[in-house]
């Protein structure tokens, strides 16, 4: 957290800033961990300051605000960020403000609970050397079955692993690939490699589904209650959670089994036993046949 869903809710929450005039850059008294913040401040304002916002854009799981055409502030979360408009949910774990004058909102502002994100002042070519590919794969917004099985159909590692690698699509973190996965109804812990025709294209579809859903509920506020929009509201799309943090509950989708959770690369896994009910090779490979022209 937060993921693509989270960061497409903050770019929406912020477009008002387009059209802004930055009067100010200011690093708050901030005692808990520093995070960091590039390039140094003085020369971070020498290139901003009486400069234009014209857009804004997203990476993956950062947020790109463009000052004129050639430079953008880029804003990554991590774990506990937000970019927001309104008064932040603490005073403590202000890390940046950019003063405004000429648009509807005098500040924007970056807070950071855990101070494990970044602000990072990067050139169009800069942009595109550390958030293009190959160090960014597509966003996932944009997959389809082709794309996804291209990418990740030879890997012998689990597709919810493989899920979450960044370079191969962009966007996806551990919660809704859990989530993807649940509704696709695949087990997180079958190979890639071992995937066919028809689990790619449910896959590519669930992918898609999931994430705009998500994004119409403004993301996903979890019991910390870190995340929050732009406006310092609350997201909604965690009352609709399938499997995610449910271990132990009866799955809505199918009422017979309980939510499981595992642990696959150090990050946890949600999914049900009977509805991701993995198939025999045997099976798999019958309806590869079918499905193959």
């Amino acid at each position: 957290m937060p993921e693509l869903p989270e960061v497409e809710t903050m770019r929406r929450g912020i477009l008002g800033v387009v059209g802004a005039t930055i009067t100010g850059i200011r690093r708050p008294v901030c005692k808990v961990r520093p995070i960091v913040i590039s390039p140094p401040l003085r020369v971070f304002r020498r290139r901003v300051v009486g400069s234009t916002i014209t857009r804004i854009d997203r990476r993956g799981k950062r947020l790109l605000v463009w000052v004129g055409e050639t430079q953008a502030i880029v804003f990554e979360p991590r774990m506990a960020g937000l970019v927001l408009l309104a008064d932040p949910p603490t005073r403590a774990h202000l890390r940046f403000r950019a003063d405004l004058r000429d648009g509807d909102v005098p500040h924007l502002w970056y807070w950071d609970r855990r101070g494990l994100g970044s602000v990072r002042l990067l050139t169009r070519d800069e942009i595109e050397q550390q958030l293009g590919p190959p160090r960014l794969g597509p966003d996932a917004l944009t997959v389809d079955a082709e794309l996804l099985r291209a990418r990740l159909g030879r890997r012998g590692t689990p597709i919810k692993v493989a899920l979450l690698d960044q370079s191969a699509v962009a966007g996806i973190g551990n919660l809704y690939a859990s989530e993807i996965l649940h509704e696709a109804r695949i087990d997180p812990r079958v190979k890639c490699h071992t995937l066919v025709t028809h689990h790619w294209r449910r896959l590519a579809e669930s992918v898609v589904r999931t994430l705009q859903e998500a994004i119409r509920c403004e993301g996903s506020t979890l019991a910390d209650g870190t995340y929050r929009t732009a406006l310092n509201k609350s997201g909604g799309y965690q009352n609709r959670h399938r499997v995610y943090g449910r271990a132990g509950q009866i799955c809505a989708a199918c009422g017979r089994d309980r939510i499981l959770r595992i642990v696959q690369a150090q990050r946890s896994t949600f999914f049900c036993p009977t509805c991701q009910a993995a198939e025999t090779s045997d099976t798999r490979r019958g309806r590869e046949r079918k499905t193959t022209p």
